[in-house]
């Protein structure tokens, strides 16, 4: 298996590293990208792919932190070329469900975020919240540089993932495909081809089921492969296959 998109340099899992590595392997993962969402996360993501071989990293601003962190295309770039773990750009987005007033300054951040990724070949890491119509405007302005997309934490409509897919996107599924009151997004799942899907934990926040409430942690994955496998009608070997084949494709080809 490969979580597509955790949190470790967030508490609790950051202190308690070695640990979580060992839960981790103990369940089949053997990969974990950790995910940049600020400058001050991403000095430590840094530091973090040196700690073990499966952890590599993303350098990107979280559309929360657009109002504090503005990074520039230029300076993605040059920390891809010098990390070699440093495999994605994000995690960038919008949303707009809290506070409409930084929206510009989300906007601003996205395209900074694209503009390195169309100039590297490299994945975005996107998050969209309360954001499909701009999110999807946006991207499809650079329809024709065929960027690659993975839509992380997938709750978007049916309708806004059948746009995604004329770009050619991925979409990863948290431990919110396990939730009882997530049905909806159940049925968009089995609509979505299984040739473009990941998982992900997201943690240490959207702990699966049955540790919601929990902090989650990337051996939690387990838990939404088993619901997702389900969700797609498929054996839970050949979702971790599937899944994990297309990671490697969109981050290694």
């Amino acid at each position: 298996m490969i979580d597509s998109h955790c949190h470790l340099d967030y508490e609790p899992l950051l202190s308690d590293l070695s640990n979580v590595i060992i839960r981790s392997k103990k369940v089949g993962i053997k990969k974990l990208l950790t995910i940049s969402t600020s400058l001050e996360s991403f000095s430590r993501v840094k530091e973090l792919i040196n700690k073990d071989e499966m952890i590599y990293g993303t350098i990107g601003i979280h559309p929360h932190e657009s109002s504090k962190d503005l990074i520039k295309s230029e300076l993605i770039i040059k920390e891809l070329r010098e990390n070699e773990k440093i495999i994605g750009i994000g995690e960038t987005g919008l949303d707009f469900y809290y506070n409409n007033s930084e929206k510009e300054k989300q906007i601003t951040s996205f395209e900074e975020h694209i503009k390195a990724a169309v100039k590297t070949n490299v994945p975005l890491i996107i998050h969209s919240r309360s954001a499909e119509d701009e999110t999807f405007e946006i991207l499809n302005k650079y329809k024709d540089d065929n960027i690659k997309i993975l839509m992380h934490c997938f709750t978007g409509s049916k309708e806004f993932s059948e746009k995604l897919l004329t770009l050619n996107s991925y979409f990863s599924a948290s431990g919110i495909i396990t939730f009882k009151n997530s049905n909806d997004l159940r049925e968009t799942f089995k609509t979505i081809p299984l040739n473009r899907i990941m998982i992900e934990t997201d943690s240490p926040f959207l702990a699966p089921v049955p540790n919601r409430g929990k902090k989650n942690e990337p051996s939690f994955i387990d838990f939404t492969a088993t619901k997702l496998a389900e969700v797609m009608n498929v054996s839970k070997s050949e979702l971790i296959k599937s899944t994990s084949d297309n990671f490697n494709k969109l981050f290694f080809n």
